[in-house]
């Protein structure tokens, strides 16, 4: 089966731009290199969907020449790439059991502290609203003001790292967000379809690009890590050193919490489960 076939098989006949099997495994394997994603045979439609926007926006007729204009100008270009490629689903109090845990469990054990200083990550934060959904749950636990409390929210897609910083977004994104939370940590905007996270929330979080394949330049360690369907989108080797990084940055019995799809059996021994897709570090 030649290239142009295997597009056909894949995408259909009546596509605005050309892109054929070729194509899709260069993109793949561009992704695959720069940000650890795999991207199987079974996404096409995704990838063309996210970058035939960029091929209007550029004016380019096929995916063979945006790829050889993506690698003459990687550099410049790389950045638009992967915020194309990348997925960033995401609610406040998704999968609130994990909040709950945080507050019930977590909170106390902090507060035992000899050190009153507290980090946790939001790694991949997306749109920023599980960082600040851990801001809301820390802010009403009333930790005593002299406690040094911040929250680190990063993600690879520089457009989501921005929205998240402003705190600003559409109303019906706090449909999940309980009345009081609403009350004591949102502002209405200006524009009336649009609410933003109130300052004293704003400051506990501090958004950063970062590419976890990279090297992570923050010190550590996080008492906390969330990394919640972020490595369902790695090969299984990828996960395994990921997995043994974050171990790296917790502090003995700090936690890890990852996505409802995600599980750590077979990739790492220095977690223990404590709960629903909850994990203590061992050593």
């Amino acid at each position: 089966m030649n290239a142009s076939t295997l597009a056909s098989s894949l995408l259909g006949e009546d596509k605005e731009f050309l892109m054929t099997g070729r194509d899709f495994d260069e993109i793949a394997d561009l992704a695959y290199k720069h940000t650890g994603i795999v991207l199987g045979r079974h996404k096409a439609n995704m990838v063309y969907g996210r970058i035939a926007r960029r091929l209007r926006q550029l004016g380019i007729g096929t995916f063979r020449e945006y790829l050889t204009f993506l690698n003459k100008n990687f550099e410049k270009e790389s950045t638009d790439f992967i915020n194309l490629i990348t997925t960033n689903l995401t609610s406040f109090y998704r999968e609130s059991h994990h909040f709950d845990y945080l507050k019930s469990t977590v909170i106390p054990e902090l507060k035992e502290k000899t050190e009153k200083r507290v980090r946790i990550w939001s790694s991949g934060c997306s749109i920023g609203q599980e960082a600040y959904t851990i801001a809301f749950t820390l802010a009403d636990a009333a930790f005593p003001a002299s406690w040094d409390i911040k929250i680190l929210a990063t993600d690879l897609d520089s457009n989501v790292i921005e929205t998240g910083r402003s705190g600003v977004y559409p109303v019906d994104h706090i449909g999940t967000v309980p009345d009081l939370v609403i009350e004591r940590y949102f502002q209405k905007s200006k524009d009336t379809t649009q609410v933003k996270i109130k300052k004293s929330i704003l400051e506990m979080v501090h958004f950063k690009r970062l590419n976890l394949l990279e090297s992570w330049p923050m010190s550590g360690p996080f008492d906390v890590i969330f990394c919640r369907n972020v490595v369902i989108y790695f090969d299984r080797d990828t996960q395994k050193k990921l997995f043994d990084r974050y171990a790296d940055y917790l502090p003995v019995g700090g936690h890890l919490i990852i996505g409802h799809s995600e599980s750590i059996n077979g990739l790492s021994d220095r977690f223990e489960s404590v709960g629903n897709t909850i994990y203590r570090k061992l050593y």
